[in-house]
């Protein structure tokens, strides 16, 4: 059985080591593809593969097509929309994630953003504190509840809003739940995105929804670039100069953002959530015991797709 780890942002060498000492003890083959930049050379990479670990990396279908062997692919991380799951499906693909390994790392950064926020890009102004403000956290998933941790280090009050979580769940944390986005928004000094980018959350952060935090309101996204409709944020903030964003995925619309908003606007230079040491390690090596639990025991705890 032949492993491929296809990274264009490849792995950490420590990561790399983990990974490679799970495969070789199940007796399968390891393949690195790193920083391979154009898709042809992913194409051709793949044709003899029996799984695949990636993490930012497009899985479509016509990667899928290539991959004639193919068994299973493991993004290494919570989010996995860069993976076609129909046509995984079609194909026979089974599709896994690795949730909770990146959890502490995107959670910390979430915190990073709003220390920065409030003490105004660190220009030497006098800011203000977490301390004693709403949090508001959107969708209490692995992310979620490392944001809502961190959270009672700063003294905040701390509210969430899942529709698919019970509110005896988010309430056993200390965290008092809400019942719509609506609330959440309109309750909350900060919020802290961690939505994914399906059908119904495509752009649903808009006018309406971020219009409704209070004075001095601050979003900060960890989560999606797709969830956020640009166009209304931009028209919003041009209307309120009192709202902050700061995002770790560079909006399609950076440039305007950048220029609109100097002081109310941050974007890291590429998506920096899962970019630590720990989370590298973690994630990569999940990844390679739940090949491993698959090929040899059927194991699909974490599929994803169908």
């Amino acid at each position: 059985m032949k492993v491929l780890v296809a990274t264009d942002k490849p792995f950490a060498k420590v990561a790399v080591d983990g990974i490679r000492k799970e495969i070789e003890a199940a007796g399968y083959e390891l393949v690195l593809l790193e920083k391979y930049g154009e898709k042809a050379k992913l194409l051709e990479a793949v044709k003899d593969a029996n799984a695949i670990i990636i993490r930012s990396d497009i899985i479509d279908a016509e990667v899928l097509d290539a991959a004639k062997d193919l068994k299973i692919v493991v993004r290494a991380g919570a989010g996995y929309d860069n993976v076609d799951l129909e046509a995984a499906t079609a194909h026979n693909v089974c599709v896994m994630n690795t949730p909770g390994q990146n959890s502490n790392a995107v959670a910390e950064l979430a915190f990073g953003l709003m220390v920065m926020a409030v003490r105004n890009m660190y220009n030497g102004t006098s800011g203000t504190e977490l301390m004693g403000k709403k949090l508001g956290i959107h969708a209490y998933g692995n992310v979620g509840r490392n944001v809502a941790r961190i959270a009672k280090g700063f003294g905040m009050e701390i509210y969430a809003f899942d529709a698919f979580c019970p509110k005896e769940v988010i309430e056993k944390d200390g965290v008092k739940a809400v019942g719509s986005a609506e609330e959440l928004y309109s309750i909350c000094n900060v919020v802290s995105l961690h939505i994914p980018a399906t059908a119904e959350t495509k752009n649903s952060i808009n006018h309406a929804l971020v219009n409704r935090l209070p004075k001095g309101g601050l979003l900060v996204n960890t989560a999606r670039k797709e969830v956020i409709n640009e166009a209304e944020l931009i028209q919003l903030m041009e209307e309120r100069a009192d709202l902050k964003y700061m995002t770790d995925i560079m909006p399609a619309a950076h440039e305007t953002f950048a220029a609109k908003f100097a002081g109310r606007y941050f974007s890291t230079p590429k998506k920096m959530g899962a970019q630590t040491a720990e989370a590298n390690i973690n994630a990569g090596i999940a990844a390679a015991k739940q090949i491993v639990g698959f090929l040899k025991d059927g194991c699909e705890k974490f599929r994803v797709n169908k």
